[in-house]
């Protein structure tokens, strides 16, 4: 089994951080697994749209969207084509993933 490499970006200026994920894992556990704040209201259920993110690179190796999933991207703050619920983006294929996390609004921060 092939070690992936997820990047993630942040649109808030924070450096670039590459971690290892393993087959299986969501790119939402591979986030909080090394310390990046991820929202995910739900707990990682596809039940909210708190964790949306865009996938620039290696979306042809991640599961097919569900309708719930797309249903939820609808209610995200400035969807996009490649926007994507970080816990329903579990790592299968082969190829790197490139995820860029939008700005979050936490409250009570």
């Amino acid at each position: 089994m092939k070690a992936i490499n997820i990047t993630f970006t942040f649109q808030d200026g924070q450096p670039d951080q590459t971690h290892v994920a393993a087959e299986g894992e969501s790119v939402l556990d591979v986030a909080l697994n090394n310390d990046i704040q991820l929202q995910h209201n739900c707990g990682g259920v596809c039940g909210c749209s708190t964790c949306h993110v865009y996938i620039e690179q290696g979306e042809n190796d991640l599961p097919e969207i569900s309708d719930a999933e797309e249903d939820f991207i609808d209610r995200a703050e400035n969807p996009r084509i490649n926007s994507r619920l970080a816990c329903q983006c579990v790592v299968q294929g082969a190829s790197d993933l490139m995820v860029r996390i939008p700005p979050q609004h936490f409250l009570g921060h």
